[in-house]
């Protein structure tokens, strides 16, 4: 008996009050019984929209009715063709702008909740994981992954299951990327990436850690050491800063040495390895869902009071609906339509002196709209004004390391400083290199880097292949 009902089922998040002082997950997900409910509102469609506005086009519909059979053995194995991190997705995915925005339940009402009953497909599942995957026999060639997120761990996935010897190389000391050092536990949790880590690495996939390629090792030296293909996935994680007086004072954070701090270096403890600016009143600037997060774990840290500083208005604002709504509940003032002109620090005569105390700001409105349709903001003369702050945290973008761009050699990057690189087969403009994810694009989604990450593997297997039969062409 299909369920008409016109509003998602909702889904067991801490109360308000509890998580805010906390770093726990938010969100507690499906029971059995919230899942069966849900998974009965897809009309399983002849012409299924859902599965085209996936990047990864998922089976939606096929592993939602396995749902409903409760067989979720298989609805798992349904997902785990087209997706190697069902878990992270199903909680981290804008499905509201993918997947749940072609859902036909959404004409008339909420779409179906698909990212939730993926995430509950997968977390059952390695609930009751056992036994480890067959590893595949080997094929002789080895490819080398420089990157342990998104696109980088699913490449190697994909290549290990057809045999090939993948080394993932990843600058940091663990293994994850963006899913661990820039997404707050609250949102998704360390052990939740660690289960797909180890997905990958009971594959046969090697993971070496500390590894700079650029610094450690060059592309050059890996195609030395007998790698016969080189997958560059290493993310654009290079903070970006506005440029206006006052960034350089003490207290003044990037948004991803914020985090970073936070997730991997686990600031929030009361005895911490590595300081971190906590209590106070904070302003995050930017709206994204790196603002968002920011400004949550503020508030988890022991802020005050967290304002988002953002220059368009809500309508504009590119964060998550549902990371958005959170902010509101956990008491996060949103500042629409201003941006900030100038940081101010303390006096020379004053303890306080060299770092940040207030940040003055200026109204804006909204434009024409720009080459990408949204509209431009403009600064409204006459309307600026300050407030006082302890701690500001910039979170207007990345954009890509220029390691290894400059220490390999015949790699064209564009004006942004990201790798030129075909969208379909990933190649670059030096032979036996391909790149994928944010290098490639900047800033993007998960599922968006995973995409890449499957095209590539295809495109390096065809091309490892050619050349071991002296065929060119390929």
């Amino acid at each position: 008996m299909p369920n008409l009902s016109l509003t998602k089922t909702p889904i067991p998040k801490q109360p308000v009050e509890e998580r805010i002082h906390n770093f726990d997950e938010v969100e507690l997900g499906y029971t059995e019984e919230l899942a069966l409910e849900e998974a009965s509102r897809c009309l399983n469609c002849k012409h299924p929209q859902c599965v085209q506005g996936c990047p990864v086009n998922n089976m939606i519909p096929d592993f939602i009715a396995q749902i409903r059979e409760n067989n979720l053995d298989e609805a798992y194995r349904i997902i785990s063709i087209n997706s190697g991190l069902p878990a992270v997705c199903g909680r981290v995915c804008p499905q509201e702008r993918q997947c749940e925005s072609r859902c036909v339940r959404g004409i008339k009402g909420e779409p179906v909740a698909i990212g939730r009953l993926e995430r509950y497909v997968a977390d059952r599942h390695y609930s009751k994981l056992n036994a480890k995957p067959e590893i595949a026999p080997p094929n002789g060639h080895k490819v080398a992954v420089v990157g342990s997120g998104p696109a980088g761990l699913t490449c190697a996935g994909e290549l290990a299951k057809i045999g090939y010897k993948v080394t993932i190389f990843e600058a940091l000391h663990v293994a994850g990327g963006v899913l661990v050092y820039g997404i707050p536990e609250f949102c998704l949790p360390n052990y939740v990436v660690q289960r797909e880590v180890d997905n990958v690495t009971s594959l046969g996939v090697e993971i070496l850690t500390n590894m700079v390629i650029g610094k450690t090792l060059t592309v050059s030296d890996l195609f030395e050491r007998g790698y016969e293909a080189v997958y560059l996935a290493n993310g654009a994680a290079w903070p970006t800063f506005m440029g206006i007086p006052g960034e350089n004072l003490n207290g003044v954070y990037s948004a991803n040495e914020y985090l970073i701090r936070i997730n991997l270096m686990h600031a929030y403890r009361k005895e911490p390895d590595t300081p971190i600016m906590k209590g106070g009143t904070v302003a995050v600037v930017g709206g994204g869902n790196v603002a968002i997060d920011a400004a949550r774990a503020a508030v988890r840290l022991g802020a005050e009071k967290v304002s988002i500083i953002y220059r368009r208005s809500e309508e504009e604002i590119p964060a998550r609906r549902e990371e958005v709504k959170h902010a509101r509940e956990e008491g996060i003032e949103l500042m629409m339509l201003t941006n900030p002109v100038e940081l101010i620090g303390y006096d020379k005569d004053d303890p306080k002196y060299g770092f940040v105390k207030s940040v003055r700001c200026i109204r804006m409105e909204l434009g024409e709209p720009d080459e990408r349709g949204r509209r431009t903001p403009i600064p409204i003369p006459g309307t600026e004004f300050t407030m006082d702050v302890d701690t500001v945290i910039m979170a207007i973008g990345t954009v890509n390391n220029p390691l290894i761009k400059k220490t390999t050699a015949k790699l064209e990057v564009n004006g942004k400083g990201g790798i030129v690189a075909d969208r379909i087969t990933c190649k670059t403009s030096r032979e036996g290199v391909f790149a994928g994810g944010d290098v490639v694009t900047g800033p993007a989604t998960v599922i968006a880097a995973m995409g890449s990450g499957r095209l590539a593997a295809r495109s390096i297997d065809k091309y490892v292949k050619a050349k071991a039969e002296g065929n060119a062409e390929w």
